[in-house]
């Protein structure tokens, strides 16, 4: 039996932002319905460095289907020619265990992540909303503004990252795909107190937003971090926010953002109020008015990845695409 192999430039062209919002609501809605097996991720440490390599496995019932990603993760190689996160994604037959497919995992994430962004954008963040401001430059940035232009109208897209010159030629290039004038910032905290939707996609472990520049109404996509010990936010961002995430035992084990300010006492676990799944399923309410504060929290399920990868077996064989080989 023959393995689909899929490359980064074959992944970005079968799977398209705007199908993958869609791929990203059926799968957190099926986690809701508990439709799938979703272990937290074994993460091996690299010593003596921020590096780690991860293992994210999953079960997919609706799906019929088996997945893992490995991944690393090497904060260092953010601005180079290598991107932060790379691994590959397997895919499985869930009735008879073969291998289907093997796929670029970077650039699955980075699709991926951005739309469930997207989906909880749609969710949470203010029907109004008009201006969106990205912290960061990295390709996680690039991936972003494409997903929150797919979940709401923006007329104004500001972005701001600590090197100015990659936040300078994101705001070009993204302009120009777009069609949309993006401007490079360099004062942070004016630009998020201009924002509906805050977008925080940095390499950073200590807080670079905080809870004092965001407006009532505003909505936060808090991605950047995904170990304990590293936030993107403050203790206050996170304290006046309503918070949702992807997955509540990933959150209250993996997540800085809200482990920190649990162990400062400022919040509890029950400070997270739901799971954007019990949300689509309707089993719990998002944002309630235009005036508070939504945080969406995310980690990034192994469900995301199968779901991502089924989809992409399926069109490439349908359509001929990609390399097939004989293991």
């Amino acid at each position: 039996m023959k393995v689909l192999i899929l490359n980064k430039r074959e992944v970005e062209n079968l799977l398209p932002m705007q199908k993958c919002i869609e791929l990203m609501e059926d799968a957190l809605a099926s986690v809701a319905r508990g439709e799938v097996i979703l272990p937290l991720r074994p993460v091996l440490r690299i010593p003596d460095t921020p590096n780690v390599f991860a293992l994210m496995p999953a079960y997919s019932g609706a799906l019929r289907a088996i997945g893992a990603k490995l991944i690393t993760v090497f904060p260092g190689n953010h601005g180079s020619e290598l991107d932060s996160h790379q691994g590959a994604v397997l895919l499985l037959d869930g009735e008879h265990g073969n291998l289907l497919a093997m796929m670029d995992a970077a650039a699955i994430t980075a699709i991926r992540t951005a739309a469930v962004s997207a989906v909880a954008t749609k969710l949470l963040a203010r029907r109004d909303a008009r201006t969106l401001v990205i912290l960061g430059s990295g390709v996680q940035a690039r991936s972003h503004i494409d997903a929150m232009l797919a979940a709401r109208p923006f007329t104004r897209v500001l972005v701001w990252s600590r090197n100015d010159d990659h936040a300078r030629a994101l705001s070009s290039d993204a302009g120009a795909l777009h069609g949309i004038e993006i401007a490079r910032v360099s004062d942070l905290a004016a630009a998020v107190r201009q924002a509906d939707v805050v977008c925080t996609v940095t390499a950073a472990r200590e807080p670079v937003l905080r809870g004092e520049w965001l407006q009532p109404g505003a909505h936060v996509n808090a991605v950047g971090a995904s170990i304990p010990s590293a936030r993107e936010l403050d203790t206050n961002a996170v304290a006046r926010s309503r918070v949702f995430v992807d997955r509540r035992e990933s959150a209250l084990n993996e997540a800085g953002d809200v482990l920190i300010p649990i162990r400062e006492g400022a919040i509890t676990a029950d400070h997270v109020l739901a799971e954007l799944g019990e949300i689509l399923e309707g089993g719990a309410v998002g944002r309630r008015n235009d005036t508070e504060i939504t945080l969406f929290k995310s980690l990034g399920l192994a469900i995301e990845d199968l779901a991502s990868a089924h989809y992409l077996h399926d069109r490439a064989r349908r359509e001929g695409a990609g390399t097939w080989v004989e293991l």
